[in-house]
């Protein structure tokens, strides 16, 4: 969870801006699973954890209900079917309104799904990631649930925020070779493709940045990119993605795929590709989840 220098959580601070300008004003969502073990990051989604860690967050936001309550990644211990069972409940008591998950297969979501409605997934999808669109997209798209798209700008790469890991600060965890897409050739690969997209923001007058973003809103009225800043002015630059979304033609989206294509190397260290055993998992899922085979 973030931190701020004052020593703020996120959600603390978030609960700050709503006892200032009032909870109606807010749409709040927040995530539940992440805890800590043996000294690293694990996973519990038991139904004591979920209640005890939407207490927590209730108690740091200040207020009595979450809008949209993610299962941050899956818990190879408890089913999905149970998760979804007691976000059912929670819904059923006040405390939720809407239930999502991040990172999920597609049969995970119909499982899901199957118990309570889904109303958001959360998944990485930018330019240098479009595994998702084979499979889970469209079976979001047939159970009617939305697609949070994190990442959008490709983990910075895309909108030109670096172009090798010696311009990275010092701790940023990209650096430190949890990204290989972002080491050795693979970086010099990706790197490379995120120019070719910089050369046609140029030509088309805009930010590398705001084209990337404009890309991911062009794939459907479903798609909500979360793009981070720090600053007004990129807030600005991000919301004038919308409209160029609007403005860009089949040509010009079809060149900017032909220029980049999905990145070079896996998304995390350890992981190899594809949603199944052989295939890709995400490095934060601890196990196989078709045979429970231990990946990391």
């Amino acid at each position: 969870m973030y931190q701020s220098p004052k020593g703020d959580t996120n959600e603390e601070l978030v609960g700050k801006a709503i006892a200032k300008h009032g909870r109606d004003k807010f749409i709040v969502a927040t995530k539940f699973g992440i805890v800590m073990k043996d000294g690293g990051l694990g996973y519990d989604a038991s139904p004591a954890n979920i209640r005890a860690q939407l207490a927590d967050s209730l108690k740091r936001l200040g207020t009595d209900y979450i809008d949209l309550y993610y299962q941050h990644r899956q818990d190879p211990a408890t089913p999905i079917e149970v998760v979804a069972a007691t976000l059912k409940e929670l819904v059923a008591e006040g405390k939720i309104r809407y239930v999502g998950y991040s990172e999920v297969t597609p049969a995970e979501l119909r499982r899901a799904h199957a118990i309570h409605p889904v109303t958001a997934i959360q998944q990485e999808w930018s330019l240098s990631t479009r595994d998702l669109e084979k499979a889970l997209v469209p079976t979001a798209r047939e159970l009617g649930v939305a697609i949070v798209a994190y990442s959008p700008l490709g983990r910075g790469l895309l909108a030109q925020r670096f172009t090798k890991t010696s311009e990275l600060e010092d701790g940023d965890w990209r650096k430190a070779g949890s990204v290989p897409r972002f080491s050795g050739e693979h970086l010099t690969k990706n790197a490379d493709a995120a120019a070719r997209l910089a050369a046609i923001a140029t030509r088309l007058g805009v930010p590398p940045a705001q084209l990337a973003l404009a890309w991911v809103h062009s794939r459907g009225e479903d798609v909500f990119p979360i793009p981070g800043t720090k600053s007004a002015a990129r807030l600005e630059e991000n919301a004038g993605a919308v409209a160029l979304a609007g403005r860009l033609t089949k040509e010009q989206i079809a060149e900017i795929e032909a220029a980049v294509p999905e990145a070079e190397g896996p998304r995390y260290a350890g992981a190899s590709e594809g949603w199944l055993c052989g295939g890709r998992a995400c490095a934060a899922i601890l196990h196989c989840r078709s045979c429970s085979r231990k990946l990391l």
